[in-house]
């Protein structure tokens, strides 16, 4: 594949502010995966600040652990239009190490109650040595699709009753 980054976009009906909070929020990020790869926020602060470090639980079956963690590099962050992390892992001696790889979000505000979202995957930095044991992406390219529209379910206002 020529190709080294996959992207969807979706329109929310949910303010820019509502979404991009929902995305600085390390525990919707599981909800807003949805492959079950994403287990759970080991740091929990909202993310703030780029450099910001956030850890997540993780687990994939072809992972030689099965559960792992991975630290998350926020590189971008502009709300509420922006927001973007390199992920990585932290290696035995603390160090972090970063793959190459990153998850961004685009907002585009669409008046007061909607927000046009782009989510892109980007692999273009990932060296030869870890493209030799990972597949890039690691998933197809509707699973972009579907996070976009899990995001939408959690920023959407709540039904009246």
């Amino acid at each position: 594949m020529d190709q080294e980054s996959v992207s969807a976009t979706l329109t929310v009906a949910a303010p820019a502010a509502t979404v991009f909070a929902v995305l600085a929020d390390p525990a919707a990020h599981s909800t807003i995966d949805g492959t079950g790869w994403v287990r759970e926020p080991v740091d929990r602060a909202p993310l703030t600040e780029v450099g910001q470090i956030f850890r997540m639980a993780m687990y994939h079956v072809d992972h030689p652990d099965g559960d792992y963690q991975v630290a998350n590099q926020v590189e971008v962050l502009d709300p509420p239009r922006t927001i973007s992390w390199l992920t990585g892992q932290e290696k035995e001696d603390g160090r972090l190490e970063f793959g190459g790889w990153f998850w961004r979000y685009d907002l585009t505000p669409l008046g007061a109650s909607g927000t046009e979202v782009t989510l892109t995957y980007d692999w273009s930095a990932v060296p030869q040595s870890i493209r030799e044991y990972l597949h890039f992406p690691p998933f197809g390219p509707e699973h972009l699709t579907r996070s976009l529209h899990h995001l939408a379910g959690l920023a959407a206002p709540a039904p009246r009753a």
